[in-house]
């Protein structure tokens, strides 16, 4: 497996290894041993999720509040997306920076946010579909919306009219937020 690291501690870009012939391909998605290696923690994965988007839907940007803050593994099974995770860790160099990266079904690569990031993306392509596998449980109480397009963050979502849910036009302004990480 490659993985790259980023300027923002602890996000990380896996590719596994893909084994392709004339009848398609196989890859090892996860394999908790080798995971937490990379990840440098002993994280137990409870829920998967799976999301399928139209062209320019916009998730996010989302979080969960301590105690039940995740961490995600993320990757595209069908399309390509443009992920977003910024940095909400009040003692980081890189408080309120954002990593995106291209995800697509292609390349099988997937994204590691750990706790303590907001987490959004935009479907580039039709029927998208996106998994994620979160460390916490989801938690309603607990769950909270940054802006998309907030000001302070400066998100080249590079899609000029992006479809967005009515809870995620109602996000909290970053200068409003008060970080619990």
């Amino acid at each position: 497996m490659k993985i790259t690291k980023f300027e923002i501690d602890g996000l990380l870009l896996l590719e596994p290894r893909v084994f392709e012939d004339e009848r398609g391909y196989f890859l090892e998605s996860f394999n908790e041993l080798r995971y937490n290696e990379f990840l440098g923690g002993e994280y137990c994965f409870v829920q998967d999720n799976v999301s399928r988007s139209s062209k320019n839907v916009l998730r996010g940007l989302h979080f969960q509040y301590p105690p039940h803050a995740q961490g995600k593994i993320v990757s595209v099974v069908k399309g390509r997306v443009l992920d977003v995770a910024v940095d909400l860790r009040k003692d980081s160099s890189t408080y309120g920076k954002s990593q995106v990266v291209e995800l697509s079904e292609e390349k099988h690569d997937q994204f590691w946010i750990p706790p303590g990031f907001a987490h959004g993306f935009i479907a580039l392509e039709d029927d998208t579909v996106f998994s994620y596998k979160c460390s916490a449980y989801y938690h309603p109480v607990s769950e909270c919306t940054l802006m998309w397009n907030d000001p302070d963050l400066a998100i080249d979502w590079q899609v000029n009219d992006p479809i967005i849910s009515t809870k995620d036009k109602e996000g909290l302004s970053f200068q409003s937020f008060n970080s619990p990480f």
